[in-house]
């Protein structure tokens, strides 16, 4: 699992504090996360209307249920699966740092968003980089000769007599 990283940590809340503009409570990263209340209104302030109930109190499973409301959200506005902490990392405090992780990566996501003009976390994502090439340097690769086409005489799949058969010696 890999090591929290505590200014990072910081600066996810310092966000948060900045795109809800509500002062976050002064405890842990993950106990001010842990209901899912702040993330829910973080998505509604990034995208208003993203998360319709918010639990504030309540079983440990209605409140896990905002946990899973912001996922969804987040999901829906174009984080990542594999970038979306799940449940159990943030509320049973299995691996933090991929909440922190899903939080710059919602950040990030952002930018792609040109609705969005509310304060930034981490880098400023890449724009597309267009190349032009002229038609001689395009054409200029023409004369070599490509490994794929015929050269490698000796490297076929002849005689390997399909997949799960033994092989017979």
């Amino acid at each position: 699992m890999p090591a929290r990283n505590k200014d990072q940590e910081k600066e996810v809340l310092d966000w948060i504090e900045a795109v809800t503009g509500e002062k976050l409570p002064a405890a842990p990263y993950e106990d001010v996360l842990k209901d899912g209340v702040v993330l829910c209104n973080l998505i509604n302030k990034i995208a208003p209307g993203s998360v319709n109930k918010i639990q504030t109190k309540g079983t440990n499973f209605q409140l896990m249920e905002n946990v899973q409301r912001f996922q969804a959200a987040i999901r829906k506005y174009g984080v990542p699966d594999e970038e979306i902490f799940q449940t159990a990392d943030l509320f049973e405090r299995r691996n933090i740092p991929q909440v922190t992780l899903c939080l710059y990566s919602l950040a990030r996501i952002t930018q792609k968003h040109p609705e969005y003009t509310g304060p930034r976390l981490g880098p400023k994502m890449a724009d597309e980089n267009k190349r032009e090439f002229t038609d001689a340097q395009l054409r200029a690769h023409e004369g070599e000769l490509n490994l794929q086409m015929g050269f490698n005489k000796g490297a076929s799949q002849s005689g390997h007599g399909g997949f799960g058969n033994t092989r017979h010696m």
